[in-house]
């Protein structure tokens, strides 16, 4: 059972371990937030929510990470006359939408929940498929699978993380690891299918648990909060570099490692094969030694791997990829679970999250067409320097945002 109690004026959250405090006003008495919420972190009922998340997520957020193929077989057909740089703002204006639509949808599925959000998200998405099908010029498929994709997206990714949040804190890791982690199948299977589909003769054209948030739809103040703010900034810069691989594994391997198309293809299955271990592996961990706590280590590792990538022999991209693979799938499921450890009340999730994901989709919009437009100037090397030092900085604004909301070395943040 959820036993709840509401509060008329002020709450006062306490942060870590009672060194931390931080008043927010409550717009209306029935806006205040919870003195006590407990979360089931168990039963039919919540397994069933990751389940669902874990589908939605497979369906949508890693079809955006198998971009990559398209962005190979863009280059070669419909958009040859186009640069790696031009056709990756497709991609980039995918990843900007789908991150910037959460200011809006975080906000609505905690004022509505999460049917009113995606069951629309879930028919424009198929629509978008369909539509950029039929694709031929440059604008087509940025309106298309670039602006209208992300939107569908953004309206399925945030409310489906948010859900999880509403029945787990205990168990908060290991539940969006699942449910991220089950939903990097998709990463598996997109890049092959994409594959023997663009190539062969079918071608191209082939529950919400707490109690709904009144007042305004969004809650600037939470900029207050320095550790949420500057955690937002860390999580910007890990964002801006860490897109990059995703967009130019397959280019990268079949230019200078001379991978046929197939086995360039098949890297991005098998980094996103690898990244359903580093999703589900790390966050079982992290419920037992701190959320934000493997998000940093994860995420520097993920830096040194990126920095490390043009020094990698034919053979050993491979390895890479699943290295790769494993450390940033970590990252993409325990961001989300950072954001709700420093939420002050359940019921701001979705909101506080989609507010940062608005800022964030800024990094997702311009750091993997600066990526595409390094190469041809600079080489591959000054690449993987700009994805490397962006993710090592943004995992330093990340750690100081884990230290802002509790002090202690020690505590499980």
């Amino acid at each position: 059972m959820c036993t709840v109690s509401y509060s008329i004026a002020t709450i006062t959250v306490q942060k870590g371990e009672g060194d931390l405090h931080t008043d927010i006003e409550a717009s209306k008495p029935p806006d205040a937030a919870f003195h006590h919420v407990s979360f089931p972190d168990g039963g039919l009922r919540a397994w069933l929510v990751v389940l669902g998340a874990m589908i939605v997520l497979g369906c949508s957020f890693d079809y955006l990470s198998a971009f990559g193929v398209y962005e190979t077989y863009y280059q070669q057909n419909q958009l040859r006359h186009k640069s790696p740089s031009a056709i990756a703002w497709i991609g980039s204006f995918q990843v900007f939408c789908q991150f910037a639509s959460g200011l809006l949808s975080g906000s609505l599925f905690d004022k509505y929940g999460a049917r009113a959000v995606m069951i629309p998200a879930s028919i424009t998405y198929v629509f978008v498929m369909m539509m950029t099908s039929l694709c031929k010029e440059y604008y087509q498929f940025i309106l298309a699978q670039g602006v209208l994709g992300g939107i569908g997206v953004g309206f399925l990714f945030t409310p489906a993380v948010s859900a999880i949040n509403h029945y787990f804190t205990r168990k908060r890791g290991m539940a969006l690891g699942i449910s991220t982690g089950g939903s990097s199948i998709g990463g598996v299977l997109f890049p092959v299918a994409l594959k023997s589909t663009l190539y062969s003769k079918l071608g191209f054209g082939w529950g919400e648990r707490l109690p709904h948030r009144r007042g305004t739809l969004f809650l600037p103040k939470a900029f207050l909060q320095l550790s949420y703010t500057v955690f937002t900034a860390g999580i910007f810069l890990t964002v801006w570099g860490m897109f990059v691989l995703f967009f130019y594994l397959s280019s990268y391997a079949i230019e200078q490692t001379h991978f046929g198309y197939s086995l360039a293809f098949y890297l991005q299955a098998i980094m996103n094969a690898a990244s359903l271990f580093g999703r589900i592996i790390p966050g079982f961990v992290a419920d037992r030694i701190g959320r934000m706590n493997i998000f940093v280590f994860m995420a520097v590792a993920t830096g040194i791997i990126v920095l490390c990538w043009p020094k990698t022999s034919h053979p050993g991209l491979v390895v890479w990829a699943i290295l790769f693979g494993f450390f940033s799938g970590a990252v993409i499921s325990l961001f989300p679970a950072g954001f709700a450890q420093i939420t002050p009340n359940p019921q701001m999730i979705g909101t506080y999250m989609g507010q940062a994901l608005a800022i964030i989709s800024i990094a997702g919009l311009t750091g993997t067409p600066i990526a595409g437009a390094i190469p041809d100037r600079y080489g591959w090397e000054a690449t993987s320097i700009f994805g490397g030092t962006s993710l090592l900085a943004g995992v330093g604004l990340a750690a100081m945002g884990r230290f802002l909301y509790n002090p202690k070395l020690r505590a499980l943040v």
